[in-house]
């Protein structure tokens, strides 16, 4: 029998369906579902329970959760002296890939057991604010950009355009301004996306060049073989990049790298040279301003004299520079540093260092693009990554797209008609914009230069051992590469000999051989939970091609190359005994791996 109701107005008479009928009939006058509710209504009654109060006063969840979350959370770290990882079970707790066969249960769960299964993926997890924790450029996040990050996600505001971010949207546009301020640049006329990762800023960079050089390639694709130009210390991702932007990994044109690491600008002449020759056009020239290790920067001032002094073939726009200062870009804080009243009193150690490193990147001024990550070189949690653009007008306009038919534009800002991504969350925007505005200038300059104290004095202690020698003691970043020797021998002319005589290459690879030993001897101690002498090891790394040998300086031979031990410092809590311990480890596993 059809359920009807009598309409008001011209048309009294006419009778309609009641749509649901038995909808109001599922809840109780607070809210909650009656016992003769259908089990979906039950669900969704115990749900509105299980998100974000979007009141003020009411009872939330979240708010409940997150204090016992903090308590799980505290419970996982260790105690004062304990390992460099999390928990109490340090070995992986699945295998591959047998671990994907899994189903989606049926029914909900409780909120605290799944919160109870996210702590448990962090067992065994690096526990990267850790002393003993130098492996790699992975710092520890601020407590500012943690909190910044979180708020993005509690509360949703996707930065597709302004009216969907709102206020939120000057964590972007600020974070362009005081980047553009310490660049050099315009902030007015610069702009700048946050994005998903240092390959986001390079892929961004790239595309950039293709647009600007290749005539209507937006609509055709690319049709002309344009260079992609980089050094050959340049990241990998500079393959992801030509790979999926469909420009091809063949066009890319390595120049070659001198003693410190650095592009060589007289080859990267002889290649514009040739280019021009042959009417080939260069989209984009990468200059990497600060490797992961050599902390290595490309003379970017002179490359652009380059890029002015070879002009591509006509009919072709101008080649972007772009700057991958991901690594390096924080020691622009010390461009104007005060060094003669030297105001954070560091030591004469480093104050050549850091006026040299932030000379060396006071010159991204003459860049058209740079890419920096929050998440390396500033303290701040994954993902928060910054691609800045030095002419907003050019860059947005020449990248423009018409947005969905279901987006209006409400506001004057509105990535979503040039940004790659369209889906934007603004945690990366929030963390990067906190941790600028919470430490300023002398809270990153005490950071880096403290934390580069601690390097030297690292550097020092090596030097004090006979069988020990640091092989980077030129680089002017965080890492201290080293070998360790059988006891006994004299490093440094141990060393000498293999980097230069081709008489030595047994003795170098089999040393090469003894250091990457030793390097998974102290991972399986750190990963195991092994101790020496009662207490924990480090987790550090080790590099299998630091440099060619003297007399393998056109790598034809893949072997004669250096290895080291990496010891890659990045948080505020190592101490000397830190530093003196990492040896004491290092002698105690080159000790068990020669045991006869």
């Amino acid at each position: 029998m059809s359920i009807v109701t009598r309409a008001a107005g011209a048309n009294s008479d006419e009778k309609r369906p009641i749509p649901h009928p038995n909808y109001e009939g599922h809840w109780n006058a607070d809210g909650s579902a009656n016992a003769h509710a259908p089990k979906w209504a039950k669900y969704r009654a115990m749900m509105v329970g299980e998100f974000p109060s979007p009141f003020r006063g009411q009872k939330d969840e979240l708010a409940h959760q997150i204090k016992h979350f903090v308590e799980k959370i505290d419970r996982l770290r260790p105690e004062i002296g304990g390992p460099a990882y999390l928990g109490t079970k340090p070995a992986l707790t699945y295998i591959y890939p047998d671990v994907k066969n899994i189903t989606v249960r049926q029914e909900m769960s409780k909120i605290d057991d799944v919160i109870d299964d996210v702590i448990e993926l962090y067992q065994g997890a690096a526990n990267i604010g850790s002393p003993l924790a130098m492996f790699n450029v992975v710092p520890q996040p601020n407590t500012a950009a943690i909190i910044a990050s979180m708020l993005g996600q509690v509360f949703p505001s996707n930065y597709l355009e302004e009216e969907t971010a709102w206020n939120v949207a000057r964590a972007e546009l600020e974070s362009g301004g005081m980047l553009a301020n310490l660049f050099g640049w315009n902030p007015i006329e610069a702009g700048c996306l946050y994005t998903y990762g240092g390959a986001g800023s390079f892929t961004y960079g790239t595309k950039y060049g293709l647009t600007r050089v290749l005539p209507n390639v937006r609509k055709t694709g690319v049709r002309t073989d344009a260079k992609i130009i980089c050094s050959q210390q340049a990241h990998y991702v500079q393959q992801t990049a030509t790979d999926w932007l469909g420009v091809g990994m063949d066009n890319i044109v390595h120049v070659r790298t001198d003693e410190a690491n650095e592009m060589d600008v007289g080859h990267l002449e002889e290649i514009l040279k040739d280019l021009t020759a042959r009417k080939i056009p260069v989209a984009t020239i990468i200059c990497t301003m600060g490797t992961t290790d050599a902390n290595a920067f490309d003379p970017i001032a002179k490359v652009r004299k380059l890029i002015d002094r070879y002009p591509n073939p006509a009919g072709f726009g101008k080649a972007i520079l772009y700057a991958d200062a991901v690594c390096g870009w924080s020691w622009i804080y010390f461009k104007d540093y005060d060094f003669e009243s030297n105001p954070l009193g560091f030591s004469n150690r480093i104050l050549p260092i850091v006026k040299r490193n932030g000379q060396a990147m006071a010159e991204l001024s003459h860049a058209d693009a740079v890419g920096i990550d929050f998440h390396k070189l500033g303290w701040a949690p994954y993902v928060s990554s910054c691609f800045m653009y030095k002419n907003a007008a050019e860059f947005e306009s020449i990248h423009r797209r018409d947005g969905g038919t279901y987006l209006q534009a409400r506001g004057a800002y509105n990535p979503m008609y040039y940004s790659l991504e369209v889906s934007r969350a603004p945690s990366g925007a929030l963390a990067g914009w906190a941790t600028l505005k919470y430490f300023g200038k002398e809270g990153m300059q005490a950071i880096l230069g403290g934390i580069l104290e601690s390097k030297y004095y690292l550097l020092d202690l090596i030097g004090s051992h006979l069988d020990m020698i640091c092989v980077n003691e030129e680089d002017s970043g965080f890492v201290t590469l080293f070998r360790v020797y059988p006891k006994g021998t004299d490093a440094k002319a141990q060393y000498k000999r293999e980097l230069n005589d081709p008489a030595s290459r047994a003795d170098l690879l089999k040393h090469n051989k003894m250091t990457e030993t030793i390097g998974n001897k102290l991972f399986k101690w750190y990963r195991e939970g092994d101790k020496v002498e009662g207490h924990y090891t480090p987790y550090m790394s080790f590099t299998t091609g630091f440099r060619t040998t003297a007399y393998n300086r056109d790598e034809k031979d893949p072997e004669a190359v250096v290895y080291a031990l990496k010891s890659f410092p990045m948080n505020v809590a190592i101490s000397p005994e830190t530093m003196k311990w990492v040896l004491h480890c290092v002698h105690a596993a080159r000790d068990e791996v020669l045991k006869p």
